[in-house]
């Protein structure tokens, strides 16, 4: 099988309830990763999560973003914007993609994550997203 697009390490995903949305730490140590899962097609942003959990559209999810060459962490509070099934056509990756709020705070992670990204983001590589 062909090279296999490298995945941010996901942890923490504990049950959700109705009222506190689920709480994800996505760790990207490689650029590859990064640009594989970044959705610049949103418009304020966004990334694709690989999970084997059932979520919903429109439902919130909270993000612990690392990003590579950065020791911050970066919170984000987005929504589910897509679903990617189990057993996907064309060998894709389970998981949800994950539309970034539209506010100060996350407007900066989006630049920050381009400005990691670079050229990379126009590029016309196969991601895990559209």
């Amino acid at each position: 099988m062909g090279g296999a697009l490298p995945l941010p390490t996901v942890g923490g995903q504990g049950a959700a309830s109705a009222a506190r949305p689920t709480v994800i730490q996505l760790v990207f140590k490689e650029k590859s990763a990064l640009y594989a899962a970044y959705i610049p097609a949103f418009t304020d942003g966004g990334l694709f999560v690989p999970t084997p959990r059932e979520y919903k559209l429109g439902e919130d999810i909270y993000l612990l973003l690392a990003l590579p060459e950065d020791n911050q962490r970066y919170p984000v509070a987005g929504k589910v914007a897509w679903l990617t099934p189990a057993n996907a056509s064309g060998g894709r990756t389970q998981g949800v993609g994950v539309r970034f709020p539209s506010d100060e705070k996350t407007r900066l992670i989006r630049v920050r994550i381009e400005e990691i990204l670079g050229t990379a983001v126009s590029s016309s590589k196969p991601t895990q997203t559209l």
